[in-house]
């Protein structure tokens, strides 16, 4: 009978913690995340000694202000895969008995013998660091070819895919069916893998769009909690219904609201509308990404274009920072960053302008027209508003900011948060000059 108990006891608190551990899942990201991550520079090509680079740099420059995901992006599993474009004529697969990818030893030498990504995530881990990697939705048709079974299931691959909603733009995966025998386990084996190699962070591609896939979300979500272990979840690539809004706040930690962003005006130009769109859906722990930031040094081995260092002028690299923190999205540098120039760093280490992304609430769009937006919040830590100003236009102008319409109460001061240097009192009005495609970051105190 006491043997019972304790064992009914011991079911009991599992269930709690499992619960707890799905309840509280969003605590993992408080504020928005921010890293690193290999797109951007390497494309699909990575390697092992270019991941402990840019951790070294994160380490050294980066950590004391907030900076700390090392992310893995698409395709570290192939050993020959190229920039511009993947190789789906021939690729060198690296897959377990179980039908889960695995690292490239060739492009990770540390993952020979079985060991996985579990000597870098535990390199990134000594540096106070966390690690995390790219996954495509769906199970392997190589594993559905070979009939590989499902750990923790009599079922094997061929048994929970179809051909249907496959990848259009990478076809390594099947769609996963829902409610399959094996399908809920296929998800419980590979994070139970990548939990024991110590993942921090797991960014889902084609779980959005063009098709919204709700269930494996869920079924994603389930897998992460039962691990025990703090996984952040960012889904991915492509424009989320702002229709499913309500949906992935609830079962992820971030999420892609636009396709690649790469280092052009207009995309950048579109986000204004983009943020404005999905301003409604941000919570602690739940955040809309306006994808990476293409700036530094990219292209190395990309997807789009060839060795750069961002096409993005100073000023528009002020108004991409500026836009990004003020809406609380996400930040993951897209280059490499031992190439950082001085501008580069300084432009990512701003403790005022990071303050804003991780200190204020309240933060919302009060003016967007094709010329200009203006957004406002408010700072958790001290008293005052927060003001960015935006032009978006190809002249030099000055952006006229009524005061008392903004819940500015007249006489002010106003600070210029990139600089640092308070720029006076204000009665009234405040018309900053801001440069073509430029920006101005404020904070408005009483006098």
């Amino acid at each position: 009978m006491k043997n019972t108990i304790l064992i009914i006891a011991f079911v009991l608190s599992g269930c709690t913690a499992f619960a707890q551990q799905k309840s509280d899942f969003h605590t993992w990201a408080a504020t928005p995340p921010m890293g690193w991550n290999s797109w951007d520079c390497y494309g699909p090509t990575v390697t092992e000694t270019e991941v402990k680079a840019n951790a070294d740099y994160m380490s050294r420059y980066l950590k004391k202000y907030g900076w700390e995901y090392i992310v893995v992006d698409i395709r570290w599993y192939v050993a020959n895969d190229k920039s511009h474009g993947y190789n789906e004529n021939n690729p060198d697969y690296n897959i377990d008995a179980y039908g889960r990818f695995i690292p490239s030893v060739n492009r990770f030498p540390s993952a020979a013998g079985g060991k996985g990504f579990k000597p870098l995530a535990d390199y990134l881990h000594s540096k106070g660091l966390k690690f995390g990697i790219h996954i495509m939705r769906g199970v392997p048709v190589i594993a559905v070819k070979q009939g590989l079974p499902i750990k923790g299931s009599k079922a094997t691959a061929r048994d929970i895919y179809t051909e249907k909603d496959q990848c259009k733009w990478l076809h390594d995966m099947y769609t996963i069916v829902p409610g399959k025998e094996g399908a809920q386990e296929y998800y419980n084996s590979i994070f139970e893998l990548y939990a024991s190699w110590g993942l921090d962070f797991v960014k889902v591609d084609d779980l959005s769009a063009p098709i919204y896939f709700a269930e494996e979300i869920e079924m994603i979500r389930k897998a992460i909690a039962r691990t025990g272990r703090k996984i952040v979840l960012s889904t991915s690539p492509g424009e989320t219904p702002v229709a499913q809004g309500a949906h992935v706040q609830q079962h992820a930690n971030m999420w892609r609201t636009v396709n690649d962003f790469w280092d052009n005006w207009k995309p950048l130009n579109e986000h204004f509308e983009v943020f404005e769109r999905w301003n409604q859906w941000r919570a602690p722990g739940a955040w809309p990404d306006g994808d990476m930031l293409p700036l530094g040094r990219i292209g190395i081995r990309a997807e789009v274009g060839n060795p750069r260092m961002t096409a993005f002028t100073h000023d528009e690299q002020y108004t991409l920072m500026t836009l990004w923190s003020i809406f609380r999205s996400p930040l993951m540098f897209g280059g490499n960053l031992p190439d950082n120039d001085p501008f580069t760093l300084s432009l990512i280490t701003n403790k005022n302008v990071l303050s804003v992304l991780n200190k204020s609430k309240n933060n919302k769009p009060v003016l967007t027209d094709a010329t200009r937006a203006i957004w406002t919040a408010e700072p958790t830590d001290k008293a005052g508003k927060y003001l960015a100003v935006f032009n978006r236009t190809e002249q030099k102008m000055a952006i006229t900011v009524e005061l008392s319409s903004y819940g500015f109460q007249s006489p002010v001061t106003i600070t210029d948060l990139w600089t640092g240097k308070v720029l006076g009192q204000f009665t009234g009005t405040f018309a900053p000059d801001i440069n073509a495609h430029g920006t101005g970051l404020y904070l408005v105190s009483g006098k």
